[in-house]
């Protein structure tokens, strides 16, 4: 059983070789390398958390670059971007539901959070990687106003 989500990781990459499944083993490698660049930035090894991290932000670039081949009429790039966010996904914890943020936004307005900013600031730790941070922004707008 693997002990870190740095194991995990690898340990799906071996599988994705041995199953000869192209895309995974791009997508897996280059998370790989992302991990391994971003600890010898920090200087050391990373925990599950600050993997979490790479993770969303390996998937934030993908959503964006498919943005921007739907933009440029890529529509096959644009898929592939997508799917390799949707792969990645995988290692994030359970995302929550729009529902579940409102109601996290409801109770830190109630809590006395009357701004953007306050409640911003009140829910990203406990939102960061479960859920979006622009659809957490478009949300707190829509409670607020």
């Amino acid at each position: 059983m693997p002990d870190t989500l740095k194991d995990t990781i690898r340990e799906d990459l071996n599988a994705a070789r041995r199953e000869r499944d192209k895309l995974r083993t791009t997508v897996l490698t280059t998370l790989l390398s992302e991990i391994r660049n971003r600890e010898i930035e920090l200087g050391h090894e990373l925990a599950d958390g600050e993997v979490h991290a790479v993770v969303t932000s390996a998937i934030k670039r993908r959503r964006e670059a498919a943005e921007q081949m739907r933009a440029g009429a890529r529509e096959e790039l644009a898929q592939k971007e997508e799917q390799e966010a949707a792969q990645l996904q995988a290692y994030l914890p359970p995302q929550l539901g729009e529902d579940e943020v409102r109601a996290m936004v409801r109770e830190a307005v109630a809590g006395g959070a009357k701004d953007l900013g306050s409640v911003m600031k009140a829910l990203t730790p406990k939102t960061k990687g479960k859920f979006d941070g622009r659809e957490l922004n478009r949300i707190v707008r829509e409670e607020i106003g």
